[in-house]
């Protein structure tokens, strides 16, 4: 065999183990072969929050990481829609492209998916945060946001309480008042006064996902005037409290602010080893997302509502700043573990909670 022939015949090999090294590796980074578009709002997945969290979800599902969207793009995507006119045709653009599983994030997109997925009864879709579409094909993911809440409320009075603060008065940021944004306040304010019955109560909210100076002049307002902690559940404009706690508390006021959906404790430091963020009670969208898309994967997919609690570990808080100390933790489990077996029953309306002894009667919460 000549030379020139036993160089292109190893050319040839090399060609053929490369493409057969490139297919196999494609398919390991497709599992399934499902493919997904998680349509968000104007804030995004970069709103280091609930749009985030749900992204995360996604990457779990491909064995990606935020830094490494090795299949972005060909599996997934994420297009979001700067106006809320762009959330029909964005819908529409994601049908039209053939995924098995289009994700719509929080319930202003709601009408705009029901009325999509009534003219394409064979795609499915899931939205978070929504229980009223009712189409079978869709998948409806809902959680127990107020016992979450309960928990991190009870967190900020036992730090009340340690720290010797004397009638302490504790805040709430919400976004878009709903029945949703209400269950956060209303477990909050529960978990607070389960341990101090008569801790004064505040609440604002920014009636916007993405306005974090609104969020920051109120939070500044409210640490001046005496509060010691806040809480927010307004995406991305609860940025603007994180900003706002993380100054005082470097100046050395002890103020507090309290995170939600995501771990948001890095936002929050101040020094390398100190946050203002003592804890956030963590909706665990990527908990939903990783079931969507197995049911969609295993042929399991179908239209329901399932409802994502303390039990299933679709809620919970976080425990990354040592400020939230081991007594705090400990107490906090043994609560849950009372919520999870019905001892402690959290009210999930504005209504319900009403009717409990001592609870506030003109927050600008709203049920639906």
């Amino acid at each position: 065999m000549s030379k020139k022939l036993s160089a292109l015949l190893l050319v040839g090999l090399l060609a053929a183990q490369a493409l057969s090294a490139r297919a196999a590796s494609e398919s390991e980074l497709a599992p399934g072969g499902v493919t997904v578009r998680l349509l968000t709002d104007a804030t995004g997945i970069d709103d280091k929050s609930f749009n985030a969290a749900a992204w995360r979800g996604i990457l779990e599902f491909y064995g990606d990481t935020w830094e490494n969207t090795r299949l972005r793009g060909r599996n997934y995507d994420v297009i979001t829609a700067q106006t809320q006119d762009m959330y029909i045709p964005n819908l529409r653009q994601a049908t039209d492209e053939g995924n098995d599983l289009i994700v719509a994030t929080g319930f202003t997109l709601a009408d705009a998916l029901g009325e999509v997925a009534r003219q394409n009864p064979s795609q499915k879709y899931m939205i978070v945060d929504v229980d009223w579409v009712n189409l079978p094909n869709v998948l409806e993911a809902v959680y127990a946001e107020h016992e979450g809440s309960y928990l991190v409320g009870v967190a900020a009075a036992l730090k009340a309480k340690a720290d010797g603060i004397t009638n302490p008065t504790f805040g709430f940021i919400g976004g878009i008042p709903s029945a949703t944004i209400t269950k956060f306040e209303i477990g909050y304010i529960q978990g607070i006064l389960s341990v101090l019955p008569n801790a004064r109560i505040v609440d604002y909210y920014v009636n916007d996902w993405g306005n974090p100076a609104l969020a920051k002049t109120q939070a500044k307002n409210w640490y001046d005037s005496g509060v010691y902690l806040i809480y927010h559940a307004a995406g991305g404009s609860g940025l603007g409290l994180l900003a706002q706690a993380k100054e005082y508390r470097a100046a050395g006021m002890n103020v507090w602010a309290i995170g939600v959906d995501s771990d948001q404790y890095e936002y929050g430091l101040y020094t390398p080893t100190e946050s203002s963020v003592l804890t956030s009670m963590l909706k665990k969208v990527e908990t939903s997302l990783v079931y969507g898309l197995n049911a969609v994967q295993n042929n399991t997919f179908k239209g329901e509502v399932i409802t994502f609690d303390l039990k299933s570990d679709g809620v919970g808080y976080a425990t990354t700043n040592p400020a939230l100390t081991a007594d705090i933790t400990t107490e906090l489990e043994r609560i849950k573990t009372r919520i999870v077996s019905g001892q402690i029953k959290v009210a999930a309306t504005y209504a319900e909670a009403k009717r409990l002894p001592g609870f506030p009667q003109n927050l600008r919460a709203i049920d639906d």
